[in-house]
């Protein structure tokens, strides 16, 4: 069985063009997915600073699983003005500083680094909507030593 030149000339010019082609880089699921689920999970750490009593504070969040549920555990730190720290864990993302800080607060209380005051009738603000109304419930001062 004799190869036809035409067979023949078709496979060399494959041969030497086929280096020359750019590579062919076909769909992955992997590539859809990947940028979207690590946006989602590095959302889960989160770090800042906050204002506590005139003091600049600090909180820390971090997931924990627990079985199948997700929890987030959160802590409060003000370096500059005392070693207590605040903790927290719940399910609620939006809600584990809140309680973090209600959990610092609530030590500060009990050594003594604030005293809780009631509001009075000046001591309402203006929310978002523009409405006027009760800002924040219990308010806290310095104990000045």
């Amino acid at each position: 069985m004799a190869l036809s030149s035409t067979f023949v000339s078709a496979v060399l010019v494959v041969a030497l063009v086929a280096p020359l082609a750019p590579p062919c880089h076909g769909f992955s699921l992997k590539d859809l997915f990947v940028p979207v689920i690590k946006d989602q999970v590095s959302d889960l750490w989160r770090t800042g600073d906050i204002d506590l009593v005139g003091h600049s504070c600090t909180y820390n969040v971090k997931p924990d699983i627990d079985g199948f549920e997700l929890y987030f555990i959160g802590s409060v730190t003000c370096p500059g003005w005392t070693t207590l720290r605040g903790e927290s864990n719940t399910r609620s993302k939006s809600g584990v500083v809140n309680a973090a800080v209600k959990d610092f607060i609530q030590k500060a209380l009990k050594a003594g680094l604030v005293t809780e005051k009631k509001p009075n009738r000046t001591s309402y603000n203006t929310t978002e909507s523009g409405k006027r109304g009760w800002g924040v419930l219990v308010f806290f001062s310095l104990v000045t030593p």
